[in-house]
């Protein structure tokens, strides 16, 4: 199969399709990683589902990721999230929240729409600490776009001839705990969509392919120290599992300045928590060194916030790439009848 001439933003793109294919060529490399946006810090329903209604008030958060600036086809991702509670006046028992998210690598694309419900109990008399079980149900359109490969050859059966779309229900599942100093969950994201037998692309009579997303489990936690008056140090940590790929681990610390402010940074890493079927098969160890963030947010009003960060990277792609950037708005709306109890940093 013979292609046109390449320039040097596609040469850029060839040694990264290069290095990702080196990554992942001991497991599957047809499957997709989850979304993750770093600032998942403030609002943590794309991780958990049992996170929803957390804020006892309505919330809505868009959130607009772009990943590797400066490579052609690299990840573009945004997120919108409304959540609150079904009985915010009385029991504050039941948390909803609608999330939909879009993302897209080149020519693959993954759009999905999900509904989280969450069953609050509360554990003190103060109100002050819950525990929270939350599923979620939603549905993603996958797509393959044949054209941006661009062939000269007509009709190579490899190249899908137009752009391809196939839709795959999922569920996820969480839990979550809070008290007013630290938090902790465990969720586990694409129960459906991580299950590899059946391809959902077919566009000829022989070739399939299958880029749907991978089951993960998550483990978050953090806290909530105060330092001075007006000055708080919030610490946390995100435990990222596929079960294929080298673990992933964020960990993040923020400063607090008058509730209002916050501002503070994280690093991503692989980590060993067991050894995965490619180290025992190849004896590959594959680099743990990802990113360095700088996160910062605003309360402009006690209702709308916004926040910012920049990821670093600290591998390889350094070198073709300028970085990541991420924009997120959030607002509070709503009837607001009843004191928070306590403030929501979590």
């Amino acid at each position: 199969m013979l292609f046109r001439p390449i320039n040097t933003m596609q040469m850029r793109a060839i040694k990264l399709i290069i290095w990702l294919l080196a990554a992942g060529a001991p497991f599957a490399v047809r499957a997709q990683q989850n979304i993750q946006f770093t600032q998942y810090i403030f609002n943590s329903m794309s991780i958990n589902p049992a996170y929803a209604g957390y804020k006892e008030e309505w919330f809505g958060q868009v959130g607009m990721r772009s990943q590797w600036v400066g490579l052609d086809g690299a990840p573009q991702t945004a997120l919108l999230s409304v959540d609150g509670l079904l009985d915010q006046a009385t029991y504050k028992r039941h948390g909803l929240g609608v999330q939909l998210t879009t993302d897209r690598l080149g020519p693959q694309s993954a759009s999905s729409a999900y509904v989280n419900y969450a069953f609050r109990l509360r554990l003190n008399d103060e109100d002050t600490q819950r525990l929270s079980f939350g599923i979620g149900a939603g549905v993603t359109q996958y797509g393959l776009n044949g054209a941006v490969l661009d062939p000269i050859g007509a009709g190579d059966p490899i190249v899908p001839p137009n752009r391809i779309n196939n839709f795959v229900p999922d569920i996820r599942f969480g839990i979550y705990y809070y008290n007013p100093h630290w938090y902790a969950g465990v969720s586990v994201m694409d129960l459906l969509s991580g299950d590899q037998s059946n391809n959902i692309f077919r566009w000829d009579n022989t070739t399939t392919d299958n880029i749907r997303r991978r089951r993960h489990i998550y483990f978050m936690g953090g806290a909530l120290i105060n330092l001075s008056e007006g000055t708080r140090l919030r610490p946390s940590l995100l435990l990222k599992e596929d079960f294929k790929g080298p673990t992933s681990l964020d960990l993040n610390a923020m400063f607090v300045f008058g509730d209002r402010f916050w501002i503070g940074g994280g690093w991503r890493t692989g980590v060993t928590v067991f050894k995965k079927d490619f180290q025992r098969v190849t004896g590959s160890t594959l680099s743990k060194q990802n990113a360095v963030s700088a996160i910062a947010q605003l309360y402009v009003t006690p209702a709308l916030r916004i926040g910012y960060s920049y990821d670093y990277i600290l591998s390889q792609l350094s070198s073709v790439q300028n970085g990541s950037h991420e924009v997120t708005l959030g607002i509070t709306f709503g009837q607001r009848n009843q004191r928070v109890l306590s403030p929501r940093f979590f």
